[in-house]
């Protein structure tokens, strides 16, 4: 099984929530020339959708090609307008493996979960974001806190090939994406060095690639000297993972936790909260965000190790979901990342004790504990076993995804005029 290649000479700028990451990425996108690709779980028909939309639309026209892939169970209403809109203009709209018609919500399972883009083959980006207005501070309380990267450099390659992995086959077309470059400058030839940070795009599939992620989070771990700063959505890893994170603290690194404490799906601190306990006694410091929705993956480790991606560290990313990380070695992006989540421990967290948690409650002193603790050390690798059915990836057109009617009140999209704005607000 050949294994993710380091690549160096990358230039990796971190992007904070919606404000930063939709204008990027829009701006990529009206530069083009030759080539969009994006893959994302969610595309919601509102203002955000529809600013895409606009953009990519616009690129098609003009002659970019554009291939858009977004999963059937996270994205499972566009309307026929918005479709064909977009189909109407060259866009080739994909969807990864379209639910039955009569149970759209009823396949939760083995899901793309990815999220990036890549333009031109020059400029990337990767992260938790997706195409939704609760990205954006104006949705109000329910408005997540999360991250992306934009990537220059060779990682990009790495990029663009995981993006082609899924659409090339779906017309035939694998032979003209491999070699519709040959002869022409790539952009790594073109700009040798756009910076200096070392990098690596690590996915999760169901065949080859089932454990890359947690095997990169469980190496860092192993080689962690002073500090761990982990900021995760949805948090209820495998025993590995939280035995790693254990040996870390008890070695005396500065294990740190950000998790949720206004979590979007209730279960998912209670999930959480089941595992706090033995962690805490190791040492590990966990904090509950509670501003709003956490719903980042990014971690650091001590001065030149980190990562931002579409993974959580629960049983759906580490076991069944089809996810993209990457791996950064570069002591300037870890200050950037450590100075973003510095301040939102400080001044954004509760920080826990370890009779905030399950341990003193009298059914966790009865068993439940025991019980949670060898269920945790075997449950993901159950969950990858089961069977994995073929998963297409069909035109939009072709899947229940597409809805008859559009919405009677439509969003408006963004306004978009020279410099980028939102809210009237301008955006560099």
């Amino acid at each position: 099984m050949k294994r993710p290649q380091w690549t160096a000479g990358n230039r990796i700028e971190l992007l904070e929530n919606g404000e930063e990451f939709f204008p990027a990425v829009f701006s990529a996108i009206e530069a083009a020339r030759d080539e969009v690709l994006i893959e994302t779980f969610i595309l919601f028909e509102d203002k955000v959708g529809l600013a895409l939309r606009d953009v990519l639309i616009d690129a098609a026209r003009r002659g970019v090609r554009v291939d858009i892939t977004v999963d059937g169970f996270g994205s499972p209403e566009l309307s026929e307008v918005f479709v064909r809109g977009l189909t109407d203009a060259g866009v080739r709209l994909h969807v990864f493996d379209p639910p039955p018609k009569l149970s759209r919500r009823l396949r939760p399972f083995r899901r793309l979960h990815r999220k990036i883009a890549v333009i031109d083959g020059s400029i990337g980006f990767i992260g938790g974001i997706n195409f939704s207005a609760d990205h954006l501070l104006d949705f109000g309380p329910e408005a997540k806190q999360d991250y992306a990267v934009r990537v220059r450099g060779p990682a990009v390659a790495q990029l663009r090939r995981t993006a082609q992995s899924l659409t090339a086959p779906v017309d035939g077309a694998w032979h003209r994406w491999r070699h519709r470059d040959e002869g022409k400058p790539t952009p790594t030839s073109m700009h040798p060095t756009p910076g200096h940070a070392k990098a690596v795009v690590v996915t999760r599939d169901n065949h080859k690639h089932r454990d890359d992620i947690e095997r990169m989070y469980r190496l860092a771990l192993h080689a962690a000297q002073r500090e761990v700063i982990i900021a995760n959505a949805y948090f209820f890893p495998g025993f590995l993972l939280l035995r790693s994170m254990q040996r870390a603290a008890k070695r005396g690194v500065a294990v740190h936790l950000v998790l949720q404490g206004q979590p979007d799906i209730p279960w998912a601190r209670w999930a959480a909260s089941m595992v706090y306990g033995q962690l805490m006694r190791a040492g590990v410091h966990i904090h509950e965000y509670c501003d709003r929705p956490m719903h980042s993956k990014v971690a650091l480790v001590d001065e030149a190790w980190a990562t931002v991606g579409s993974s959580n560290l629960d049983p759906l990313s580490l076991s069944l979901n089809l996810e993209a990380n990457l791996i950064i070695e570069d002591r300037e992006f870890n200050a950037a990342l450590r100075d973003k989540l510095l301040p939102l421990m400080r001044d954004s967290c509760k920080r826990l004790r370890v009779e905030d948690t399950a341990v003193k409650r009298w059914w966790w002193r009865l068993g439940v504990g025991a019980l949670v603790f060898h269920v945790m050390r075997h449950f993901p690798r159950w969950l990858a076993r089961l069977p994995v059915q073929t998963q297409r990836v069909q035109p939009a057109a072709e899947t229940p995804v597409v809805v008859a009617a559009p919405s009677t009140e439509p969003a408006q999209a963004w306004q978009w005029h020279g410099t980028r704005r939102l809210g009237g607000e301008a955006l560099e």
